[in-house]
Order: C-alpha cells, then structure tokens, then sequence
C-alpha cells in the first residue's frame, strides 16, 4: 500500500494581515462598488488573519500585462518549487537519512495560476539532480483540488510501481492573477481569500523501505466525483489581461447537498464508517466551506481544528492548501490504526478524496 513518507511546504516572503489587505482593497475600489464598506465585510467575516504573497503590497497598485504576471510566475514558481523539494527530501523530522533527488522515480507537478510550457517541473530539473530518466507528470486546471488529486494520482502510479518513489508539488501563486480593474464581486470575494503558496509530499510504493521515526499516513483507497454542467461555479475567465477568478455564492449550498452522498458511499465502499474516521484533513476553501463540511458529514468543530488553523494563518492557497493541513497532523501524534479522510473540492465542479490509515 503506497504510503506518504514527507510533507513540508514554503511560504512566500510577503506575509500581510488581512486588515491591512482591506485597507488596499478599499483603495483600490474606492468609488467602485455600490455599498463598498458593506462588502468588505467579507475580509473581516472570513475567519483569515493573514495571507503570504509572492510579491509586495506595491505590486497590487500598479498595471502588469499578461505576460509581466506570466514570466514572473514562472521565475517564482521555479525557485520555490526548489525550495519545497529540497525541503521535504531532507526533512530527517520524519525519516533518518535525506533522499537524494535523483532517487526519485517521478513527478507530479500541479498548477491552474500560471502557464509554462515546458512545465515548472522540467525548469526545476536544471537546478536540482534529478535522473534524466525521471517520470514527468505536469497537471493542471484542477485549482483547490489539485491537492487530494495528486496524492490521489501518486497513489495510482505507486499501485502500478511498488519499487519507486513519487514527489508531489503543489504551487499555486493566486496573487499574480489580482486584476484591480475587474469591478464584479467575485473578484472582490476572491481578493478577501485567496493567497500564495508551496508543498510538497514525498509518496512511495510498497517495496520502498524508509526508516521512518513516526507514524506516517499510508493511502487506502482514492475517490474522484464530477458534477455535470457546472462550468461556472469555480474556475478562470482567461481574457487579454490575465485570469479572472469565478466564484459562485452556492459553493456551500452544493457542498452541504452533493458531498455528503459522495463520501458516504466511498466510505461504504471501503467498509468503512463516518465513526471510523479519526482525522479529517480537508481543504479549507473559506469560512462558508468548513461550516458546509460539518453540515454536508456531521462532525465537529474539532474535525476541521486544522483546516481553520491553515485558514487562519495562510488563507486559501488553493491546491497546496490541503498538504499544509496534512503537514499539521503528520507533525502531531497520530496512532497507528487510525483513519484520516483528505477531501478537496475545485472546478469542474468536482470532489476528491482519499482514505488514510497511519501506521508504523
């Protein structure tokens, strides 16, 4: 059973408070918006204290093409993906002796905030020795799914390889794609919540033997679920000045109806339980997103500990936002035999999800 070895994650050097990022936005939209105080509220109603960013708060004042926002993604995107791998193959927190990169079998690289072809993987490979045998597997436009989906994926090609050993890198850098010329209110939702930032997780199949100095989450079974005509209820508008972010107020009402069934039937499947389930590692898309998950799978408040925590502190980074909430319970002490449920959701409209159980 393919099993997850290291998690660690980057933060971008820009770290702002949310009320300070307020301030901007009122500036920014000042004689914008209709009622433009009433709407803001959704910065302090958010339960977020601060986010990181790539670049500063000046950044945010000024014009920028698509193509500045692009090449600046791809120069970024490239050094902190560095930064993630080098930081999770050396991370003797779980595991005695650092892996070299050119150990590892293959690559999942995942984005839906920049464009690069050859894909951010490939220019990472120029400053770091990996195999040139290497297995590239670039993935993109799943947004806030990306996170479960690429362990999710990990998990197959583990599955299909137990000899090898997979790194994924999740980097999404939102802040690039702020337009302060666009007046609807999603892109106001979306600048309330929406942040920079990098992980990575270190999966490896069944015959791969790490010394590991914790319990560490080994993958049960995955799951994938799509909505059908539901283009418009998350995602980008890609026009002439960049990417536009689509947001729709009935996210929660679609979580609270459409993930419950889901999940309840992948647990089946599994014979497993709702009670069995010790540790919930879910995305944490915003406030509004995590009330849904209690009401959409019953639990407490104590399931979503993490999550709100990551909100908190990070905001919602998009696809590497669930691997920061894993890195928080592979951290702490979790006992052998227990279940934890990772679930992100993302455009499409679509669901992903992927059994844990810890072991030694």
């Amino acid at each position: 059973m393919p099993k997850i070895v290291s998690v660690s994650t980057y933060e971008p050097p820009y770290n702002m408070k949310q009320s300070n990022l307020e301030q901007l936005t009122r500036e920014l939209f000042k004689g914008k918006f209709k009622q433009l105080d009433r709407l803001l509220n959704v910065f302090e109603n958010g339960d977020i204290q601060s986010r990181q960013f790539c670049v500063p708060v000046e950044w945010y004042k000024e014009d920028h093409t698509f193509e500045e926002r692009n090449n600046l993604y791809i120069e970024l995107a490239t050094k902190y993906s560095v930064e993630v791998i080098n930081k999770c193959l050396s991370n003797t927190y779980f595991f005695e002796k650092s892996i070299l990169p050119e150990e590892i079998d293959a690559i999942i690289f995942v984005s839906s905030s920049g464009f690069s072809t050859p894909t951010i993987d490939a220019r990472v490979m120029n400053h770091l020795k990996f195999s040139d045998r290497i297995k590239r597997i670039p993935i993109w436009g799943l947004g806030c799914a990306g996170g479960a989906a690429s362990i999710s994926r990990a998990f197959d090609y583990c599955t299909a390889h137990p000899k090898e050993k997979v790194l994924v890198v999740c980097l999404e850098l939102c802040s690039l794609s702020f337009q302060k010329n666009d007046y609807s209110k999603s892109n106001l939702v979306g600048a309330s919540l929406f942040a920079d930032g990098v992980a990575c997780a270190l999966v490896c199949g069944d015959d791969v033997h790490i010394n590991s100095k914790k319990t560490i989450p080994y993958i049960v079974n995955t799951a994938s679920k799509w909505m059908p005509n539901s283009e418009d209820v998350m995602g980008w508008d890609i026009k002439n000045d960049g990417l536009h972010v689509i947001f729709s107020k009935s996210i929660p009402s679609i979580i609270s109806t459409w993930l419950g069934p889901f999940i309840q039937e992948f647990l089946k499947e599994n014979n497993l339980k709702q009670t069995n389930i010790n540790y919930f590692v879910a995305h944490p898309g915003g406030k509004k997103v995590l009330s849904a998950y209690l009401e959409a799978l019953d639990l407490s408040e104590q399931h979503i500990n993490f999550s709100s925590e990551i909100l908190k502190k990070h905001g919602n980074m998009s696809s590497p936002t669930v691997l920061y909430v894993l890195e928080k319970y592979m951290l702490s002490e979790c006992r052998a035999g227990d279940y934890g449920l990772m679930v992100a959701l993302g455009p499409g409209f679509s669901g992903e999800a992927v059994i844990l159980q810890w072991r030694d």
